[in-house]
C-alpha cells in the first residue's frame, strides 16, 4: 500500500511530505519532497494561535492557502516517483495546530488543526484522510502525541533500551524497551522544542531559526533563568500530557524575562537551548533510566549546539539523529502520519491509550474520497 504523508508541524518553518510504500509492515519511502511556508501565510498561522478579530474567516482563508502547499508538495512527490495518483491509497495529513485543549472542558476538551482535507482530496484526485486526533480525545486522550505507535513498529531495537525524541516547536519522546509491545510503549511531549528558540531568534537576528545553534553558541545559560523556567507546572505533571503554543508561546517567555531585565538576548537564546536539552533529557532519565540510545528527528536534530547539550546531561547514552537508523529527521512525522493513514483504511488502531490516556484503541482519522 503507498500512501502520502504530509507534515506542517508546530515550528512553521515549511511543509515536509514522503510517498511512503509499506509491504508486509516495512517501511520504503519513494520520494521526500518540502516547501517553505511563506511568510506572510506564517505569520497568519501564528496569529490565530490566538484570539483575533475575523479569525473565522482567516482561519478558513489560511487552511486554504496551507491546502495549495500541501498540493504542491503532493505534486513534486509524484513527480519525483514517478507513481500514478491512481496508484497513491491516500493522502494523511495532520493539519496545522491553533489549537490544543484536550480534557480542559467537562473532561473532553478539543484540539484544532487547520486545514480542508475536501479540498486537497478534489484537486488531486487522491483520497485523504485528516482529523487524526479528535477521536483520541472523544475518548477521554489528549490526543497527543501520536507517533510513538509508529516510533516502536519501525525505529524500536531488540537490544537496547532506547528512544526517539521528536523537536520540532514542541518537543516530544517515546520510549522503547527490548521486544516491548506496543502497549507498554510510553510517550509524552516534554514541552518546548524549537518553538520559543525560533521566535527569540527572529526576534533578535531576523532569522527565521538560529542555524545549527550558532546565535546560541554566543551566549552563556543563565543559570537563574533557567531554574525559573523550570518551575512551570507543566514539566512536573504526570504523563500522560501534552502542550502546544497555548502554554509556551511569546507571552510565556516574555513574562518570564521581565524577571530578568539584564540577560542579553543571546544569554537567553542559549538558556532556551538548555530548557529544552534539560527538559528532554529529565523526562528521559526519569522514565526510562539506563537508556542506552537516543535517536532524535525534527528540526532540533540539525542544532549542533542542543544536540550536544542533550549528550552532556545523558551519560552512558549515545544520543544520534534518526538519520543513524535509516530514516532522516525531517522525514519521520511525515513517515507516521502515512502510516497513520494505513491505519485509518484498513480500520486498525492509530493510537496507544497507554501515551494519550484514551480509554482505549480507537481508529483515527476522517477519510474524503477521491
Amino acid at each position: 500500500m503507498r500512501t502520502i504523508g504530509l507534515m506542517s508541524g508546530t515550528s512553521l518553518d515549511g511543509v515536509d511530505g514522503v510517498l511512503v510504500d509499506f509491504s508486509q509492515d516495512a517501511l520504503s519511502v519513494l520520494a521526500f519532497a518540502s516547501c517553505d511556508i511563506p511568510t506572510p501565510l506564517r505569520a497568519e498561522l501564528l496569529a490565530l494561535n490566538s484570539s483575533a478579530d475575523n479569525e473565522l474567516h482567516r482561519a478558513a482563508l489560511a487552511a486554504n492557502a496551507l491546502v495549495g502547499l500541501y498540493g504542491t508538495v503532493v505534486q513534486q512527490l509524484l513527480k519525483a516517483s514517478g507513481v500514478a495518483p491512481t496508484s497513491i491509497a491516500a493522502i494523511g495529513v495532520h493539519g496545522q495546530t491553533v489549537r490544543h485543549r484536550p480534557g480542559e472542558f467537562d473532561g473532553v476538551g478539543y484540539t484544532l488543526q487547520l486545514n480542508n482535507p475536501a479540498l486537497l482530496a478534489e484537486r488531486s484526485g487522491i483520497a485523504v484522510v485528516a482529523d487524526f486526533r479528535s477521536r483520541d480525545v472523544a475518548a477521554g486522550g489528549q490526543g497527543a502525541p501520536l507517533v510513538p505507535a509508529f516510533h516502536s513498529l519501525f525505529l524500536n531495537s531488540e537490544r537496547q533500551r532506547m528512544a526517539v525524541l521528536n523537536i520540532g516547536g514542541i518537543s516530544n519522546i517515546t520510549l522503547l524497551a527490548p521486544q516491548q509491545a506496543q502497549q507498554s510503549v510510553q510517550g509524552f511531549d516534554c514541552g518546548p522544542g524549537n518553538a520559543l528558540l525560533d521566535y527569540w531568534c527572529q526576534k533578535h537576528t531576523g532569522a527565521a531559526f538560529d542555524n545549527g545553534g550558532e546565535w546560541g553558541r554566543m551566549g552563556t545559560v543563565n543559570a537563574d533563568l533557567l531554574a525559573h523556567w523550570l518551575k512551570d507546572p507543566f514539566f512536573h505533571q504526570q504523563a500522560p500530557k501534552s502542550t502546544g503554543r497555548d502554554l509556551f508561546n511569546p507571552s510565556w517567555l516574555e513574562a518570564s524575562l521581565a524577571h530578568f531585565p539584564t540577560v542579553s538576548p543571546a544569554d537567553v537564546q542559549a538558556s532556551l537551548t538548555a530548557l529544552t536539552a534539560a527538559t528532554c533529557a529529565d523526562a528521559l532519565n526519569q522514565a526510562l533510566p539506563g537508556c542506552h540510545r537516543l535517536l532524535v528527528c525534527g528540526g532540533g536534530a540539525f542544532n549542533s549546539l542542543l544536540m550536544e547539550m542533550l549528550q552532556s546531561r545523558l551519560a552512558g547514552c549515545t544520543v544520534a539523529s534518526t538519520q543513524s537508523a535509516g530514516l532522516p529527521p525531517l522525514q519521520v512525522e511525515a513517515c507516521a502520519f502515512a502510516w497513520l493513514a494505513v491505519q485509518a483504511l484498513q480500520g486498525r488502531a492509530g493510537n496507544l491509550p497507554a501515551v494519550t490516556g484514551a480509554r482505549g484503541p480507537r481508529v483515527l482519522g476522517a477519510i474524503y474520497p477521491a
